[in-house]
């Protein structure tokens, strides 16, 4: 049976390194097919993809181990980072570790946030590169797809992506719940920082249309609000503009209130007591407490959306352990495709040695016959040479299995039976 190449998965990522030597280490997209031709002319692999996000950069080759010490150094130098600090923060999986890893990678098992779907259209992004770069051929090929069959599986048959683990998503999915089509919905986002960008991105890719974004600092709104096709307005423009919300979400930096108790009760005067639903992703609050008494007003703090996203992170726990046993399962089929792979070509250098020995005895016979040999002792003796030799290398090959290995010893007899 020939060797297989060994497959490595090579990277640092949020758990192994900072992200100042994350950054140093990342790959642009326009540098990665360039990136991925150097990589094989340094190293001599021939199947090589490079992952690179935000939070992880990766490469999945194959070769040996000493080739797997080139494309560390050659990492180093193709960035120009120090080599002995950037092994300080390296993992290198081989094998059928090297493919649960990058199952794991592409079923949002290994991401930041558990469960997040970015990474599968990230890691097939990656995929395409490659394969655009011709650095991936069928053993990569076949990794690859068995990744993505798992990964689909994982999204479809667990609720890993299910439920809400971010505050900002928890907010956006309590608001859908409670309005259903977020299509129709009027939308005041007070605040113009990470997490209210967030939270418009959510409303967003739930069909929200109609945002208005308030912050103190006119400029900021209006450069938040841009992105999201949104209205910017001032704080001081809020007690004005807040009847016409169905939903406000807040999040500043601001020590007082923002939205008090009257605010909210002359607002809802204007809307005829229409309820409004108002949360507060502030520490300390954006949004009185006391609005939670009037009737109509419905007041969600970031501790009770807190609450939520912790029932979501055990869900997606659970998730996560029924999606570990699915990828084990891909990583033993890929694992068998492997191995039938050497067998092939070793049958099939068995099957040659086979015709090649059956020739030359049959050409012997055949001149023996010529000659005038007793046919009965021709065939004989080539029956006899035949067997002998064809018996040879499978029998030396039974002995050393060992005597107490029956089971492999009779499996192997029965395989060379059938061939």
């Amino acid at each position: 049976m020939i060797q297989v190449i060994a497959i490595f998965a090579l990277g640092i990522n949020h758990k192994t390194a900072p992200v100042a030597l994350r950054e140093q280490v990342a790959f642009a997209p326009e540098q990665v097919s360039q990136a991925l031709r150097e990589l094989t002319t340094a190293t001599s692999i021939s199947d090589a993809v490079i992952l690179s996000t935000c939070n992880r950069t990766e490469l999945y080759f194959n070769g040996s181990a000493s080739q797997a010490e080139q494309v560390i150094v050659w990492l180093a130098q193709f960035h120009a980072v120090d080599g002995s600090e950037l092994q300080q923060h390296l993992y290198l999986h081989q094998d059928n570790a090297a493919a649960e890893h990058l199952m794991q990678v592409a079923s949002g098992l290994d991401s930041l946030v558990l469960g997040e779907p970015q990474i599968l259209g990230q890691v097939k992004q990656a995929y395409n590169q490659a394969r655009n770069a011709g650095t991936v051929n069928p053993q990569f090929e076949r990794l690859f797809q068995k990744t993505f069959a798992v990964a689909k599986q994982v999204r479809t048959d667990t609720e890993i992506g299910a439920n809400a683990v971010s505050v900002a998503f928890a907010a956006v999915s309590l608001a859908k719940q409670i309005f259903g089509n977020l299509s129709k919905v009027r939308v005041l986002l007070i605040g113009a920082g990470e997490t209210i960008e967030l939270v418009a991105k959510h409303l967003q890719e739930q069909g929200a249309g109609a945002l208005v974004v308030a912050n103190r600092t006119y400029e900021r709104a209006v450069l938040l609000a841009e992105q999201f096709d949104a209205a910017a307005i001032t704080l001081a423009q809020v007690p004005a503009k807040l009847a016409e919300a169905d939903i406000v979400i807040s999040s500043t930096a601001s020590t007082l209130p923002i939205v008090g108790k009257g605010m909210v009760e002359q607002a809802l005067k204007r809307r005829k007591h229409k309820p409004m639903f108002l949360v507060d992703l502030a520490v300390p609050r954006d949004i009185e407490q006391q609005v939670a008494e009037l009737e109509d007003a419905y007041l969600y703090t970031v501790d009770d959306l807190q609450t939520i996203v912790e029932q979501n992170l055990s869900n997606r726990q659970q998730a996560a352990d029924q999606a570990r046993l699915m990828i084990r399962a891909g990583v033993a089929e890929f694992a068998q495709w492997l191995t039938l792979q050497g067998s092939v070509d070793w049958v099939r250098d068995y099957r040659q040695r086979c015709e090649d020995i059956r020739a030359e005895l049959l050409a012997k016979a055949v001149n023996q016959l010529s000659a005038g040999q007793d046919a009965e002792k021709v065939l004989a003796e080539m029956s006899t040479k035949l067997s002998n030799r064809l018996m040879h290398s499978p029998t030396k090959a039974i002995r050393q299995l060992g005597q107490d290995d029956e089971l492999n010893k009779q499996t192997m007899i029965n395989t060379l039976l059938d061939l």
